[in-house]
């Protein structure tokens, strides 16, 4: 506080400064702090407010040996306000410098916040790039559920899962899902461990000192929770759909057997998803399988899922499904997580109907019914909150979330056909596409894509308390 009030107070003489020397006062620049968090109504502290990131060039360096992570993340953001100061979301981890176009900038760190003073204040509209250099070894952190997320141990090695907020345990950024931007993640690594990023491979280049750096490129935009980066001694395949997706997967060798499996249908399940949800968002897909017991869930990290073990076909359909559902067209805030999950949930019941299983229909009357023998699941509680208004930050991935989710969708499709209904979601994922939207914004576009009145479901199955009837 101290050292902003004193750079507002030097503001005349640096403006009388710029005048002697460029006959002109218009280019002095008097900025404010940006928020250090975006108000989220589950994590309000997460990310932050005043600048928008276009995107992250990260240079990692890790050892599974000692577990340290030596990194350099470059930032490159525009500014929407004029700036004294501004935060990045970091956990833990020491950061060694900073620097703000080149020069050298104050910094402090508060919990989770970096606070990073540049030389001079930023102009509203300026693009300016911020370089970290930090080192530690990254903390993983309990999500409200009691979840793992962040920077995980592997028996050989570690991976990156970052939903929600876990993104910051292993690089600084503006870490809430509003805020996409592309991705460039080198990764140096010892000698015979891979490393597995989101994106397209770019190159791997063999050392003289024993170690291998691999460059992974996403162009595409991305939420940070998204992002992700895995090493170990993975067995990698690669190849190309029958439309043209990369393809490229990871494969622990414990869980060797799991290429043929369900993730060998990956190919088809993509063009099946092509059909049904518009063209595939991403240049690229495939799957990073950790060692089973690694994780308690599986996470749709974009382009490339990480699975804790050997997945089930509905599994695979899911999280390829988030492409369009979640990664492509991401929540504006956490509180639209039914976004992700519900229409994720639906892929599944749509998969089965499409392939002799049980239809749509049958596993939304299971779920009425409880019937476990046409869904195992259909005894969860999934009535206990509306999706569109989860309890907590605790909740945003309970059983509400997911089954009554698609509970809303199904409903939709039962009220307007599948004609509408299916031009629906390809027009959702189409128009909304690398993007950010709300519940808000579904069910007006579902209104309007349809052409009726579908508020009785929005106030009865998407906000409505109980179990509806």
């Amino acid at each position: 506080m101290e050292l902003r009030t004193l750079s507002r107070l030097a503001a005349p003489a640096v403006a009388a400064l710029l005048a002697l020397t460029t006959g002109c006062t218009g280019d002095t620049v008097q900025g404010r702090p940006g928020a250090s968090g975006l108000r989220d109504p589950y994590f309000p502290r997460a990310g932050n407010g005043g600048y928008q990131v276009d995107h992250y060039a990260l240079d990692l360096d890790y050892d599974p040996a000692d577990g340290q992570l030596h990194g350099t993340a470059v930032i490159t953001a525009r500014a929407e306000q004029a700036l004294s100061s501004f935060n990045l979301d970091l956990s833990g981890l020491n950061v060694k410098g900073v620097t703000v176009q080149g020069e050298g900038a104050r910094y402090n760190r508060t919990g989770n916040e970096l606070t990073v003073r540049p030389a001079e204040d930023l102009k509203k509209g300026e693009v300016f790039r911020t370089e970290v250099d930090y080192s530690g070894k990254p903390k993983a952190l309990a999500d409200p559920d009691g979840a793992e997320e962040g920077w995980i141990t592997t028996e050989d090695g570690a991976v990156a899962v970052g939903e929600p907020v876990g993104s910051m345990t292993w690089f600084p950024g503006n870490h809430h899902p509003s805020d996409k931007a592309s991705y460039d993640i080198t990764i140096t690594v010892p000698r015979g461990y891979e490393a597995v990023s989101n994106g397209e491979l770019r190159s791997r280049t063999e050392g003289t000192d024993g170690r291998t750096v691999f460059a992974w490129h996403s162009p595409e935009p991305m939420a940070s929770y998204l992002a992700t980066a895995a090493v170990g001694r993975y067995k990698v395949t690669t190849g190309r759909t029958p439309s043209g997706v990369g393809l490229y997967s990871a494969v622990a060798p414990a869980e060797e057997a799991a290429s043929a499996g369900p993730l060998g249908r990956l190919p088809e399940m993509v063009e099946w998803g092509g059909g049904r949800f518009g063209p595939y968002p991403f240049a690229s897909t495939g799957a990073i399988v950790v060692p089973a017991g690694t994780l308690g869930y599986a996470l749709e990290t974009q382009g490339r899922p990480v699975y804790s073990g050997a997945p089930s076909a509905d599994l695979v359909v899911h999280e390829l499904a988030h492409q369009w559902f979640g990664d492509s067209v991401s929540p504006k805030s956490w509180k639209d997580m039914w976004l992700n999950e519900g229409f994720a949930t639906y892929a599944e019941w749509l998969w089965t109907e499409d392939h002799g299983g049980p239809t749509a229909q049958e596993r939304f009357e299971a779920f009425l019914t409880g019937d476990t023998d046409v869904d195992e699941d259909a005894d969860k509680d999934w009535a206990a909150f509306p999706p569109a208004a989860p309890p907590g930050p605790q909740d945003i991935s309970a059983d509400p979330v997911y089954y009554r989710g698609a509970m809303v969708l199904h409903r939709i499709r039962q009220e307007v056909g599948d004609e509408r209904f299916f031009a629906l979601l390809r027009g959702w994922a189409e128009d909304h596409r690398h993007g950010n939207a709300s519940t808000a914004d579904f069910t007006a576009y579902a209104e309007e894509k349809t052409g009726r009145d579908l508020k009785k479901i929005w106030d009865v199955w998407l906000y409505g308390k109980g179990r509806p009837a």
